[in-house]
């Protein structure tokens, strides 16, 4: 962890932090957080890919982490991720790139690699497939009461958030997000009231570990983590047409991950709709592994990226 460099960029108008390791001469990765992450969350990763002789980078979106928060959080979009990203490639004088991403991270990765396929040597997303044009409007039914439609109505979270210090907010994700069922309130109950007080962190999370992410918290609040992805879900995939990714993609899935119990997302996977989209993907299921699938069995989620990565290596021009 020592060895992790830290860096701001001036990028469309923002300074972004970004984490870095390894030889700029290596073959690079860049690697997309979900929420409620950040870059460390990636940690266990970076190592393992570095030591591979790989050039690892790891930003902090914009409203998130060490990065600035735009001046309006409430207009942030996807797009402004995307483009971030783009950014952060071109500062760095990285032409081509395999793209890791977690959560909500896919659904800046693979419009990135639709925008930019020359830029992209293969994709891993981690929790979360291609999502199709419409996604959240047409393709897949959120339930009622749950975490993302709660958090979706403005003012609702901010309520239900400031009841509490940061610190008992991201534990109580972290707890929540970390079990096989999905985040459901009844009408009259907020999210944070589905986690009793004195309920453990996952085991793999240390008091340290969560340090790290409310330390940052403390810093950008929620603000822009709210807005994207939750309040910009609608607009996942609206704008693309007859897309197609063409890169080499792996999918891993945590086999307990509660995101898969959305009405239809399984499906999708499992009956292998989601290669109408992109082709050339794998699927890999970890026995037991949670939506943090990555901190949880990070030995065995990081042989799969490095057989990944050595496989395609060859796509890359350095």
């Amino acid at each position: 962890m020592d060895q992790i460099a830290h860096k701001f960029l001036q990028v469309n108008g923002l300074k972004l932090h970004v984490a870095e390791l390894g030889s700029e001469s290596s073959p690079a990765v860049i690697f997309l957080h979900g929420f409620p992450e950040i870059w460390y969350t990636w940690r266990h990763q970076m190592i393992a890919v570095a030591n591979a002789g790989f050039r690892v980078i790891a930003p902090d979106f914009r409203g998130y982490g060490l990065s600035d928060s735009p001046a309006e959080p409430e207009k942030a979009s996807f797009d402004d991720l995307i483009n971030d990203t783009a950014s952060i490639l071109d500062s760095l004088a990285i032409s081509k790139v395999f793209v890791i991403a977690k959560d909500f991270g896919a659904i800046i990765a693979y419009p990135f690699a639709l925008l930019h396929p020359q830029k992209v040597a293969g994709i891993i997303t981690l929790g979360l497939p291609f999502m199709p044009p419409g996604a959240f409007t047409h393709h897949f039914v959120l339930p009622e009461g749950l975490y993302v439609r709660r958090w979706q109505e403005p003012g609702r979270a901010e309520a239900d958030f400031g009841r509490f210090d940061v610190k008992t907010v991201v534990r109580n994700i972290y707890i929540l997000f970390s079990q096989s069922e999905m985040p459901i309130a009844n009408e009259n109950e907020e999210i944070m009231d589905l986690v009793k007080p004195l309920t453990p962190l996952p085991s793999w999370l240390t008091e340290e570990d969560l340090s790290v992410y409310v330390d940052l918290y403390e810093k950008s609040r929620f603000r822009t983590a709210l807005q994207v992805p939750y309040r910009s879900l609608q607009m996942v995939g609206s704008t693309v047409q007859d897309p197609k990714i063409e890169a080499q993609t792996l999918l891993i899935i945590g086999e307990e991950d509660y995101a898969f119990k959305i009405p239809g997302l399984d499906e999708y996977v499992k009956s292998g709709e989601v290669k109408k989209y992109v082709p050339n993907q794998e699927t890999i299921y970890v026995p037991g592994g949670s939506h943090f699938v990555h901190e949880q069995f990070p030995d065995h989620v990081n042989e799969c990226i490095l057989t990944f990565l050595d496989n395609n290596k060859h796509s890359v021009v350095v």
